[in-house]
């Protein structure tokens, strides 16, 4: 059985006041920990093809707008344990150039070490997907990585 690219090469978290956040090419994982016990009646998560808010127990944990939109019918959200809620939302734009710089807009940004890790991170995974077969989970890249990396799909093969 074949293990998904971001499960061989972990994950590159941006580490925040009420959990962390990290992304692959395709979706953006929050996960928020929230005090033990918490039942599933006490968590209002409206989610938004640009908006996001979550509120525990009458309290806000975040509200605004997504740095980037998202196909808002596919987004979950889980409780696990009563004491970590995972929300995972489907990136419209499924590009490695489409690096999240923040949660939202303005908040929850990575800083300028983990941005540029999550970018070879979303880079290697596109390169796994053009080539198949390759295990690139332990590459190093270095270079022209921001943006995706180069666009070789004008070579001939």
């Amino acid at each position: 059985m074949s293990v998904h690219f971001e499960e061989r090469s972990g994950v590159i978290p941006c580490e925040t006041a009420w959990g962390s956040w990290y992304q692959t090419m395709e979706e953006v994982f929050i996960e928020v920990n929230v005090p033990p016990g918490t039942s599933a009646k006490e968590i209002k998560c409206n989610i938004e093809s640009k908006h996001i808010e979550l509120r525990v127990k009458d309290q806000q944990i975040f509200k605004g707008k997504l740095f980037g939109s998202t196909v808002s019918d596919e987004a979950t959200w889980t409780l696990e344990d009563k004491k970590l809620i995972q929300i995972v939302l489907m990136k419209t734009n499924r590009e490695a150039g489409n690096c999240w710089q923040s949660l939202l807009e303005g908040e929850y940004a990575a800083d300028l070490w983990v941005q540029d890790q999550m970018q070879r991170k979303l880079t290697l995974e596109r390169f796994q997907r053009e080539n198949p077969g390759f295990d690139f989970s332990g590459a190093e890249i270095s270079g022209n990585f921001h943006g995706g990396g180069p666009d070789f799909s004008n070579l001939k093969k």
